[in-house]
């Protein structure tokens, strides 16, 4: 079975960001060392850069290297708390999600995507990576919250997620994955969309993205050789 692998614009240059703070940060203890003086605020300020130059190298480098997995049956978003699987069958649709409140329109930085049935996804989910994108999504939310509660008027459980869920089907769930569920049922509430794919894992700007799901949804072979190509 094809499959074609992307890697995401955030995760890259890891190694680089690295090297280039350590070099960096070596030419300045040097060049303070040799010298009789005392160390001044512009080479403090340029040795802090050089520490964040490499911290960020190697927050980069712990991601995977690839953060989604296409093939003709699925789609797999790779976490280093695990993966999120789409099947083609639950796949509905994406596009960009936008809130609207009175003449404010405001678009989030994702893609979004809409399912045919959250059971099937939820089944597949583990709590450890439910609760990582519970946290790690959280600010793009609530952007979308943010506009529409502008009059203050605003449900509690869009801010504090319940720890159980009853789908429309009668499944019960509880604890993380029930908390994601409540997150996903707020967000398609706010938006139409049930999950979120930010720009950040992804090879490409969101609407690119969103129209290759599209595409990927009416004719999973073609889009596959298209990006194996």
């Amino acid at each position: 079975m094809k499959q074609a692998k992307l890697r995401a614009t955030a995760n890259r240059h890891g190694m680089e960001f690295m090297l280039v703070g350590a070099i960096c940060l070596a030419v300045i203890m040097t060049f303070v060392a040799l010298r009789s003086t005392p160390i001044s605020i512009v080479e403090i300020l340029l040795a802090s850069t050089a520490l964040m130059a490499i911290l960020l190298g190697f927050l980069k480098s712990q991601q995977p290297f690839y953060s989604l997995l296409i093939d003709n049956k699925e789609i797999c978003y790779v976490h280093r708390f695990g993966n999120m699987h789409i099947e083609v069958d639950n796949f509905h649709s994406a596009g960009i999600p936008s809130v609207t409140q009175e003449l404010e329109i405001l678009e989030l930085n994702a893609v979004g995507i809409k399912l045919n049935n959250i059971d099937t996804f939820l089944h597949d989910l583990s709590p450890r990576l439910a609760g990582k994108l519970l946290v790690e999504q959280r600010y793009i939310f609530l952007q979308a919250v943010k506009v529409y509660c502008k009059n203050g008027n605003c449900p509690p459980e869009w801010l504090v997620e319940p720890s159980d869920y009853r789908s429309a089907s009668g499944n019960v769930y509880t604890g993380l994955i029930a908390m994601f569920a409540n997150r996903m049922h707020n967000l398609k509430a706010l938006t139409g969309y049930d999950l979120l794919l930010p720009a950040n894992v992804l090879d490409r700007d969101i609407w690119h993205f969103s129209t290759l799901l599209n595409r990927w949804k009416l004719n999973p072979d073609e889009v596959v050789g298209s990006l194996l190509d």
